[in-house]
């Protein structure tokens, strides 16, 4: 369950009052009106229900994939590289001056993310490439999201939307990475905590502990065992009994431990930098519930091993994992009311958001984790308890005694996207000042006083909630 990343928005800014060039005098032109379509998607991708934004997520990433060789183009001609096999000459006339609205950055509840002023074309670079890089993790999330509406998908279409979000989340880790080592030759740290190092190092760092937890998702049956008896349509009065090869099941348990090591990175990274508080959170869980996942799979090993005192153990960590602090059936019924009433809450509030299909899985699956071990603890201490007899060991020893993480994946490489070489030569001619488009959305600034609540003073609309009643 991805992040949901909220796109940036940003003002519009003209290339040519900042770059000329000798030998293709048209680079600065088109890379405005590149730029102008990007600027006017992000806006109207913004202003869309959060509901219906995955449908125009397609829309986000061609233009910024049109956008994207132009602006190393321009990054080309400035440090002297070829570009499509063409040497541009590029003199900057001035410094660089654009602004991109902060979407990772800590912010009051309730105020919208504040715009920030940047001076450099590395900046613009690195704002841009890391708004692909949430539009990809977002195109991962609503592919994830099939798995668990109220109508279950096939074997088929369950693989076929696990594989392409697995796609998603290496093309998203590729440009990352790409920006982590790019950021290295840096010698202050910019002043948007979005395009920082330690940011773009967690997120790098957690785009592969989802591709690597998702690797486990599609031949993991108790989930979808789960939300089938969640489901209002279904018929089936049994739950039948779900069978994981003890050899899987021990690989499966080091893939989510690989996951939980990636996270544990990302968090240390995070814990440096002023992020906002639903990130942090997130990565927390996302750790929290790769190792409760690991502890399951080191159960069910267990279990089919014949261990089943081993592996009612392994599920009580695992529940210590994910945070819940009543294990076993003993330790239920001691559980305050208040606890349980919590918990079920939460559960709920959680189906809401999935059949809304707003602000599902910010918890990273931790609740649905934990229905999965609930399910199987309630399932083999009643086994225990009637036919099996075994000791059920202390899950501090287990959980000392884990095996080490397995990785899965081998880092996709980010290719620098160029222009084509009858681009290039397009650009050879004198630029036309009537083809330069920078957008035909208002400014951001223009848009928060347009939209400001009733009765409220000029330019302090961030104060007011979207939801809050003014009167």
């Amino acid at each position: 369950m991805p992040f949901p990343f909220v796109l940036p928005t940003t003002s519009s800014i003209s290339f040519t009052d900042y770059f000329s060039s000798s030998t293709h005098p048209s680079l600065p032109n088109c890379a405005t009106t590149a730029r102008g379509v990007v600027r006017d998607v992000l806006k109207r991708h913004k202003r869309i229900p959060p509901a219906s934004q995955a449908s125009h997520l397609s829309t986000v990433l061609s233009a910024l994939q049109d956008y994207i060789p132009y602006l190393f183009a321009l990054d080309a001609g400035l440090s002297g590289t070829s570009c499509a096999g063409e040497e541009i000459d590029l003199v900057l006339v001035k410094e660089i001056e654009v602004e991109w609205r902060s979407t990772l950055g800590a912010t009051i509840p309730g105020r919208e993310p504040p715009r920030i002023k940047l001076k450099s074309l590395e900046s613009e670079l690195f704002f841009t490439l890391s708004t692909l890089a949430y539009v990809y993790s977002l195109q991962a999330r609503s592919q994830l999201h099939t798995l668990y509406n109220a109508t279950l998908p096939t074997p088929e279409q369950r693989a076929a939307a696990i594989s392409a979000a697995m796609k998603h989340f290496l093309d998203a880790n590729a440009v990352h990475t790409y920006l982590v080592h790019r950021a290295q030759q840096w010698h202050t740290q910019p002043v948007a905590v979005d395009i920082t190092s330690s940011v773009l190092g967690a997120l790098a760092e957690l785009t592969m502990a989802e591709a690597t937890l998702i690797t486990v998702l599609k031949d993991d049956p108790y989930p979808a065992a789960v939300v089938e008896g969640r489901n209002k349509n279904s018929k089936d009065w049994m739950f039948r009994g779900v069978e994981i090869p003890k050899v899987r099941a021990h690989l499966f348990a080091r893939l989510c431990l690989a996951a939980a090591e990636h996270a544990s990175k990302a968090q240390a990274m995070l814990g440096r930098a002023k992020v906002d508080e639903g990130l942090a959170k997130y990565v927390d869980d996302f750790r929290r519930t790769a190792r409760g996942k690991a502890c399951r799979f080191l159960g069910v090993d267990a279990e089919l091993a014949g261990k089943t005192g081993d592996g009612i153990a392994w599920l009580r960590g695992a529940r210590k994992e994910l945070g819940f602090t009543a294990v076993g059936a003993e330790e239920d019924k001691k559980a305050s009311g208040f606890s349980k009433l919590k918990k079920e809450f939460q559960e709920k509030r959680e189906d809401r958001k999935i059949e809304k299909g707003e602000g599902w899985g910010t918890d990273a699956g931790k609740f649905e984790e934990g229905r999965v071990v609930d399910m199987l603890l309630k399932k083999w201490e009643k086994m225990n308890d009637t036919m099996e007899v075994q000791l059920v060991p202390p899950s501090e020893q287990l959980l000392a005694s884990m095996p080490s993480g397995r990785e899965y994946h081998t880092a996709k490489m980010f290719v620098v996207p160029a222009l084509e070489e009858d681009a290039i030569i397009r650009m050879r001619a004198p630029p036309d000042p009537g083809d330069a488009f920078e957008g035909e959305e208002d400014d951001s600034a223009d848009e928060d006083q347009r939209h400001s609540p009733v009765g409220a003073f000029p330019g302090t609309k961030a104060e007011y909630s979207a939801s809050s009643n003014y009167f």
